[in-house]
């Protein structure tokens, strides 16, 4: 039998990557649609605005009317946390991909977890998250003798920064060389700043155009760096990594999972 997936921000750029990914596969089906008051196609087909076909699904404002297995979200942190609460209260299972959220909201994740089961990642593309291996691997291998900064870089819409990605990145490297998140992070550079602290490691943002999405991880030793890097062309690789999580979530027990255990990345 299918699994119902429910998705939350439907209607914006990555739900409609999500919408498109639901309809390929064959262990999902799309049972509803969320959007916000103001979203001006209320009433209207999700498939059809999606462009993949009619899906007999409406977009809606009510949290209430969800009824499915799994609620997917990339919906802003405000509306991912009404959504998470009223979906776990039905017994759905969870996947978030919300960025931008304070520890306060992360925590409340945690709590939501514990009573369904729970995918929250920065990141769902399958390539980011052998990325996060890659650069924990870099660091423990090459040691203290080499400074570390990162680089994102996204279109011109994104509102939070750095981007959670570049933020999860961040806390991989500051746990596996000993240092602390984000006390240990140089976020900005400007004037006469002074030598660069032993140990620090620096994330730059980019915002321009329509990047979906692009990360560094630079290791400069002497006489030599190397660059561990992920480009995303389009979205299609966040919602299929979204849309496995769904298939997986679902048959998991309450608990707060990440991507790792999704893919069966180990370490």
């Amino acid at each position: 039998m299918s699994k119902r997936v429910v998705i939350s921000g439907a209607g914006g750029r990555m739900g409609q990557s999500i919408v498109s990914q639901v309809v390929k596969s064959e262990n999902l089906t799309l049972s509803g649609g969320l959007e916000h008051p103001g979203f001006s196609s209320l009433g209207s087909d999700v498939g059809v605005f999606a462009g993949v076909g009619e899906l007999k699904v409406l977009f809606n404002t009510d949290p209430e009317s969800m009824n499915g297995d799994v609620l997917i979200s990339f919906a802003t942190p405000e509306a991912t946390l009404e959504h998470s609460k009223i979906a776990s209260e039905k017994g759905l299972a969870l996947v978030i991909g919300t960025t931008g959220l304070n520890d306060l909201q992360r925590e409340e994740i945690g709590q939501i977890a514990k009573k369904v089961p729970c995918v929250f990642a920065p990141n769902m593309s399958v390539g980011v998250n052998v990325l996060f291996r890659l650069i924990k691997d870099a660091a423990l291998l090459l040691g203290s003798n080499y400074d570390i900064e990162l680089m994102e870089i996204h279109h011109d819409q994104k509102v939070d920064s750095p981007s959670g990605t570049a933020v999860r990145m961040g806390e991989i490297l500051s746990n596996t060389i000993g240092k602390t998140y984000p006390k240990d992070i140089v976020f900005h550079r400007e004037g006469i700043v002074g030598k660069r602290v032993p140990g620090s490691i620096g994330i730059q943002t980019l915002r321009g155009g329509d990047v979906p999405g692009e990360h560094t991880a630079f290791f400069f030793g002497s006489g030599e760096r190397i660059e561990i890097t992920h480009k995303a062309g389009n979205r299609d690789n966040f919602a299929a990594g979204a849309v496995r999580a769904a298939d997986w979530v679902v048959d998991q027990t309450p608990g707060l999972y990440g991507m790792n255990e999704v893919l069966g990345i180990k370490g």
